[in-house]
């Protein structure tokens, strides 16, 4: 099998946590091929939301692991996220999926809880991730309070000090909410410890993409 992996932000955390969870599910045999393009998060920063030539760079990517032989390509960034729901038909089409890193991630917190506090370092993540609880929510029948969590200043901290800081702005909210979303796969490695700190129901994207992928191929066949 192989595998497209787009991401907008190359930060080492995030490479390691996905190309691991998809190991965990997919197997060492797992071919994955990386596409990477920081200047369409960077674009969509500067912007405030995704410029129509970020959202080509981010097309063309994923075209460039269907011409690579791609059995299914995962979206890695939340910010540009409904860029690849805008391309579905297309993927439908084509016979190679594109599957979002957190769309599941989104739907298991809906099911966990009606308050759910959403951590993001960038404006650009929190937005697109509150507008896809809020539809997967509405496709379920559910009714959800969003609770903003923007810590300003954080991305590109060192692991000690974004720890810190994502401890200290769980904790504002924690009591007030029944489910914590990290919004940005790179945030996974302090899954644990904010379960811990604060006894609340957790989750990142990395695995649920991960899982997400299998069910893809296994529709396909390929498992």
């Amino acid at each position: 099998m192989k595998i497209g992996l787009v991401y907008t932000s190359t930060t080492p955390e995030l490479i390691a946590l996905v190309e691991n969870e998809i190991r965990k599910k997919l197997g060492n045999d797992v071919e994955m091929l990386s596409y990477q393009d920081p200047s369409i998060l960077e674009e969509t920063r500067t912007h405030g939301y995704v410029t129509s030539k970020a959202a080509a760079r981010l097309v063309i990517m994923y075209m460039e692991a269907v011409n690579a032989g791609v059995d299914a390509i995962i979206n890695l960034c939340s910010s540009v996220g409904e860029v690849a729901d805008a391309v579905q038909d297309i993927a439908k089409y084509i016979g190679v999926p594109i599957v979002r890193v957190d769309e599941d991630m989104c739907r298991e917190a809906v099911r966990k809880g009606k308050r759910i506090a959403v951590m993001a370092t960038l404006s650009t993540t929190l937005e697109p991730t509150k507008n896809t609880i809020k539809r997967v929510a509405r496709e379920m029948g559910k009714r959800v309070e969003l609770v903003d969590v923007l810590i300003d200043g954080a991305f590109g901290l060192n692991q000690e000090e974004f720890k810190a800081r994502m401890l200290k702005k769980a904790g504002e909210v924690e009591k007030d909410v029944d489910v914590i979303l990290f919004a940005q796969g790179s945030m996974a490695y302090c899954e644990e410890i904010i379960a811990e700190a604060y006894d609340k129901f957790v989750v990142s994207s990395p695995k649920f993409g991960a899982v997400a992928l299998k069910n893809v191929l296994t529709i396909k066949g390929l498992i």
